[in-house]
C-alpha cells in the first residue's frame, strides 16, 4: 500500500537537493563561525552568504536578519523581548484569537507579568478585520502581532492594510507577524507592508527542522532571548548551526523562484478535490476564506462525520491528513482556531480535518484521496 502524505503544513518533508547541501556542510564545514582560523571563516562566509539570501525573500537587509532555531523562538522572542523592553512605555499588546500558540502561550506569560493583551476576534472566515487593529490601538499599545496566514484554515490576513493602519495612526507599536505558514507561497516584503519583526521556520518549506529566522526592523534594537555567547552581533546567543543554516538557504534558493507556479499547482490540486467531492454529493463545507487563501491548506467539515474516525480511517489506507495544528494533535482540547470561528458548542469543530499539499504531491494522488474521503466518510455517517 502506498502511503501518501497530505499533512505539509504540519511539517515537510525535506528537499533532495537540500539534503545533499546538509551533509555535505556536516562532512566539509564544522568549523566554528566565531573562530577567526580558516575554518571558522569558512563557516562564517556561509552564515553571511545564507543571511543575505533571507533578506532578499523578504524584502529586508542582511542586517536585519537574526537566525533561530525556527518558528517557537522568532515568536517568543519577538513578543516577550518587545514587552520586556517596552514596558515602561505601555503594557498594552494586540494579538488574534486564532494565532499559533507560539505566540498565544507567550502572550499568556506576559498577561502573568502584568500586561494586558487585547484578543481580536475573527469573522466565520477566519479573518481579522482590520478595522478592529485600529478601534484597539492606544497610546499604551507596544506591539501588535496579527499571524501572516493561518496554520489550520488558511485564511491570509490583510496584512498590508494592518501595517498601513498602524503606521497612519503614528502608533508607536511595534507590527510583528507570524508568517511561518505564508513564508514561500505568498509574496513577502516587510517594508512595503510595514512590518517590523517577522517569523519564518525551515521546516515548513522542505527545509531542515530547528532552523528558522526573525526579520527585526534596523530601528529595533531587542535584548538577546538567548543569554551566552556574542554570536547574531550579540542578539541571539549560541554557536551557529552551519548544516542547518545552508541547508535552509538551500531551501529558500528552490523554493523562491517557484512560488507562483507552487500556488497554481495548489489551486488546481485543491479545485481537483473539491470538483470531485461534490460530484459524489458528499456533504461538506470547506472552512476558510475562498477570496484571501493559502493554496495548499483544504480544512473540510464533513457533517455529521467524526474528523477522530475519519483521520484514523485515512490512515488505514495509507493516507496523512490532520485535525487541526500539529502542535495540538494528539491533545483532546478543540481547536481553538474553529472555536474563535463558529463558537464553542458548533459541531464543525469536531468534523473539521486539515488536508495540505507540498512536496511531492500529485493530481494521482488527490484523485485516491477523493475517492477515499468519499467512501470512508459514507461510511462513518451512517
Amino acid at each position: 500500500m502506498e502511503k501518501m502524505y497530505f499533512d505539509h503544513a504540519a511539517t515537510s518533508p525535506i528537499h533532495p537537493e537540500v539534503i545533499e547541501v546538509v551533509y555535505e556542510a556536516m562532512k566539509n564545514h564544522y568549523g566554528n563561525a566565531s573562530s577567526i582560523h580558516n575554518f571558522g571563516r569558512d563557516s562564517r562566509r556561509i552564515v553571511d552568504n545564507a543571511r543575505m539570501v533571507f533578506a532578499k525573500s523578504i524584502g529586508a537587509k542582511p542586517s536585519e536578519i537574526i537566525i533561530t532555531s525556527g518558528g517557537t523562538e522568532s515568536d517568543n522572542t519577538a513578543i516577550i523581548e518587545t514587552a520586556l523592553k517596552r514596558e515602561q512605555e505601555g503594557k498594552h499588546i494586540i494579538t488574534s484569537a486564532v494565532e499559533h500558540h507560539a505566540v498565544l502561550k507567550p502572550m499568556e506569560y506576559l498577561e502573568k507579568l502584568g500586561f494586558e493583551v487585547t484578543y481580536l476576534p475573527v469573522d466565520k472566515k477566519g479573518q481579522v478585520d482590520p478595522k478592529l487593529v485600529e478601534e484597539a490601538l492606544r497610546p499604551d499599545t507596544i506591539l501588535v502581532s496579527i499571524m501572516y496566514a493561518n496554520n489550520e484554515v488558511g485564511t491570509v490576513m490583510d496584512i498590508a492594510k494592518i501595517g498601513a493602519i498602524i503606521a497612519e495612526n503614528e502608533s508607536t507599536a511595534y507590527f510583528h507577524t507570524d508568517a511561518v505558514q505564508a513564508y514561500g507561497t505568498e509574496d513577502i516584503d516587510v517594508k512595503r507592508d510595514h512590518i517590523d519583526l517577522l517569523s519564518v521556520s525551515g521546516h515548513k518549506i522542505n527545509g531542515p527542522k530547528g532552523i528558522g529566522f526573525l526579520y527585526v526592523n534596523e530601528t529595533i534594537h531587542l535584548p538577546s532571548f538567548m543569554l551566552g555567547g556574542e554570536q547574531e552581533k550579540k542578539r541571539r546567543a549560541g554557536t551557529e548551526n552551519i548544516p542547518a543554516i545552508a541547508g535552509l538557504q538551500k531551501a529558500v534558493e528552490i523554493i523562491q523562484p517557484q512560488r507562483e507556479d507552487r500556488r497554481l499547482k495548489y489551486h488546481e490540486l485543491r479545485k481537483q478535490l473539491i470538483e470531485q467531492l461534490n460530484q459524489a454529493n458528499v456533504v461538506f463545507e470547506v472552512n476558510g476564506n475562498p477570496d484571501s487563501q493559502l493554496e495548499h491548506i483544504v480544512s473540510l467539515w464533513f457533517e455529521n462525520v467524526s474528523a477522530e474516525q475519519l483521520l484514523m480511517s485515512l490512515d488505514l489506507s495509507g493516507i496523512a491528513v490532520s485535525s487541526g495544528s500539529a502542535c495540538t494533535a494528539g491533545n483532546i482540547d478543540p481547536s481553538h482556531v474553529l472555536i474563535a470561528m463558529y463558537g464553542e458548542k458548533s459541531p464543525i469543530i469536531a468534523e473539521t480535518i486539515r488536508i495540505s499539499f507540498g512536496l511531492g504531491t500529485t493530481s494521482e494522488q488527490i484523485n485516491y484521496l477523493a475517492e477515499q474521503l468519499i467512501k470512508v466518510s459514507s461510511r462513518l455517517k451512517k
